[in-house]
């Protein structure tokens, strides 16, 4: 456990930048949580546990997409992040796995490619009988997802946002193509990016917290923050609290995949 916990070095030279959190300010950024509704509310417990351990600040709570897909409760994630955005500030940010379920209720071809990647288990969260759907052509299938999803849910998914910038810190789900000024990035690469990003050169002057790209443990270098740890099969949801120039890791262990279902 303590392995996966720990925070991995950099070995590049340190910059010239020291990412800050403006001042009277405190931002929580919680990684992929793809269906996994039972670490959801132990993490929104841990962190509202953390904030309460610490002076007031003016708090933002940042989730970085995929909240949907591949684990059993999709619904329930859904659910209860728009509950949570009702007593406090949080800011949401569309993952490419929500990019794909919107386009499902509209595209056979994206219906097909969200079904082989995780949008059973999320239309099997809503009222939909598993008898029904597997009977269903994709035809038949765009018509009962219709019926079962909420629209307040799509209209939520709808209002989530493609990158959020507090101090010198800028939030994506993917990540950021390198050389590129943030107000030129392209929407396909802040939710989709992955090997140009990560193995690209750090000479920017923000640091870049993302989640999309799966790890055993976080990794928390000066300029990228890297806090998608597989929760939907692992177990583990990791989380990040920065103030100032400070940073500190927030995690809930759960169940891996087979027994949570």
């Amino acid at each position: 456990m303590l392995k996966l916990l720990r925070s991995l070095l950099d070995a590049r030279p340190e910059p010239e930048v020291i990412p800050t959190v403006p001042e009277g300010q405190r931002v929580y950024a919680i990684g992929d949580i793809h269906g996994r509704y039972d670490l959801l509310c132990r993490m929104i417990a841990r962190i509202e546990a953390d904030e309460v351990s610490r002076p007031p600040a003016d708090t933002t709570v940042i989730l970085l997409g995929d909240l949907v897909d591949r684990g059993p409760d999709s619904a329930r994630v859904i659910a209860t992040a728009r509950e949570w955005a009702k007593r406090r500030r949080v800011r949401i940010l569309a993952g490419n796995h929500e990019e794909m379920f919107l386009g499902s209720f509209e595209r056979e071809d994206t219906l097909r490619h969200f079904l082989r990647h995780g949008g059973r288990e999320t239309l099997l969260s809503y009222p939909i009988e598993p008898e029904v759907y597997s009977r269903a052509t994709l035809e038949e299938l765009r018509v009962i997802m219709n019926e079962a999803v909420p629209e307040e849910d799509i209209a939520f998914m709808q209002s989530m946002e493609d990158r959020i910038q507090i101090g010198d810190y800028v939030f994506v789900h993917a990540g950021v193509r390198p050389g590129v000024p943030l107000e030129e990035q392209k929407v396909s690469d802040l939710r989709w990016i992955r090997g140009e990003f990560i193995e690209g050169p750090e000479t920017r002057n923000f640091a870049v917290v993302h989640g999309h790209t799966i790890l055993d443990a976080p990794h928390v270098s000066a300029l990228r923050i890297s806090l998608d740890t597989g929760a939907y099969a692992s177990g583990l949801l990791t989380a990040i609290g920065l103030e100032g120039t400070g940073r500190w890791l927030i995690s809930v262990q759960g169940e891996p995949a087979a027994e949570a279902a």
